[in-house]
């Protein structure tokens, strides 16, 4: 059974979070819920989330994938951990692959994932960054090998 990662940070949007859970939970993946600190993660509109381990328990694991859910600022905590920028490097270093909803592409971007891609996010977030190696689409999603961006939800 795959395994998919979505870690969540405190600011994210919640219907990006939850409807992917849930979506691919129906569809038979294991995704692990995973909060950057211990405790539960309180989303951009107050909604509290309780996630299934921290992310530094999560990180033992193996995952196919990492789907990162946008929001702000729970993309900007996203940016800013080095785990998860070490996480995303490797999950594209070992073949596998990594999605990001909304503001999340940022993240992308400044790890380095972005360059000679194509790539969408939530208006005023990619092509409002100086990324000229990188092919902003503005479409609802863009996929380019291992890579998956969307606008939204």
């Amino acid at each position: 059974m795959a395994n998919v990662l979505v870690p969540l940070a405190n600011g994210c949007e919640e219907l990006e979070a939850v409807t992917i859970i849930d979506l691919l939970r129906r569809a038979g993946i294991n995704v692990v819920t995973a909060g950057l600190e211990a405790g539960s993660v309180k989303a951009g509109r107050g909604v509290v989330l309780l996630p299934d381990t921290t992310l530094d328990e999560a990180l033992k694991r193996e995952f196919e994938m990492v789907v990162l859910p946008g929001g702000l600022p729970g993309a900007d905590y996203l940016d800013q951990d080095p785990r998860i920028q070490l996480l995303l490097k490797n999950i594209i270093a070992n073949r596998k692959f990594v999605a990001a909803i909304c503001a999340a592409p940022k993240v992308l971007a400044n790890v380095g994932l972005l360059e000679n891609k194509s790539a969408t996010s939530y208006p005023g977030v990619l092509d409002k960054m100086d990324l000229p190696e990188t092919n902003y689409t503005g479409n609802a999603v863009t996929i380019d090998g291992q890579i998956i961006t969307s606008r939204g939800p």
